[in-house]
């Protein structure tokens, strides 16, 4: 498909990148096929995951499409802007029609990105996932990349007000080895580790600090008390 769009935003997210000087790391972009489908299941921790996802693909000169909700193909702004990068929209009400969209995407040997947890995790944790990514690599027989983000939640993240003029923020991509698409427990222990070791190697000490999570001595909601302001809202 012809790719008017998508080349042009990706200059300017790293004119972006450059402008702010974030220290990005992107650690096992050789696992990224550079053809044929692929699955990349990332953890979600900021509302501007989708670039650094897609950032690591770079590498291979892959152009990963993203499964999002629906409502951001509606946006006046956004909108044309996920059309013409050939995104994937997500309507929960009938996730069928995505899925099988997602599907054939990846048997045309497309990179389809998906953020299983569904929702960003306000803990920084990986949260209990979707069986969207399992079933999309399985059936479609290609390789399942588990993804782990940290720092970009210093950026932008739920609740709390984006903070695009800080400079020199460290921000590490990780992109695991493929992995049997087997269950989704698999894949969400995987994330998990790679989160950990993302986590662990970050250049800037967290304590006491909004942007970690509790268990690392940050200040972020417990798994717990994220789940029960997720209902609340």
């Amino acid at each position: 498909m012809p790719d008017r769009v998508y080349p042009p935003v990706i200059a300017a997210a790293k004119l972006m990148f450059r402008v702010l000087d974030l220290r990005i790391t992107v650690d096992g972009a050789r696992h990224v096929p550079t053809t044929g489908g692929a699955v990349l299941a990332s953890n979600h921790v900021s509302y501007l995951d989708f670039i650094f996802a897609g950032y690591g693909a770079q590498p291979a000169k892959r152009l990963v499409r993203f499964m999002a909700k629906h409502e951001v193909f509606r946006h006046r702004v956004s909108g044309p802007l996920m059309r013409g990068m050939h995104h994937i929209p997500v309507d929960r009400a009938n996730g069928q029609e995505s899925f099988q969209q997602a599907l054939d995407a990846l048997r045309a040997g497309e990179v389809v990105g998906i953020f299983p947890e569904a929702t960003i995790s306000r803990s920084f944790t990986v949260k209990d996932i979707k069986s969207g990514a399992v079933r999309l690599a399985a059936e479609a027989g290609v390789p399942l990349l588990p993804v782990a983000l940290w720092g970009t939640q210093r950026l932008w993240t739920k609740g709390k007000s984006k903070n695009l003029t800080q400079r020199h923020v460290p921000v590490t991509i990780v992109i695991g080895e493929p992995i049997e698409p087997t269950t989704d427990d698999a894949l969400r222990k995987r994330m998990q580790e790679l989160l950990d070791e993302a986590q662990a190697r970050y250049p800037e000490p967290g304590e006491g600090q909004w942007w970690q999570p509790a268990h690392l001595g940050g200040t972020a909601p417990t798994p717990a008390e994220a789940a029960a302001l997720d209902e609340r809202r």
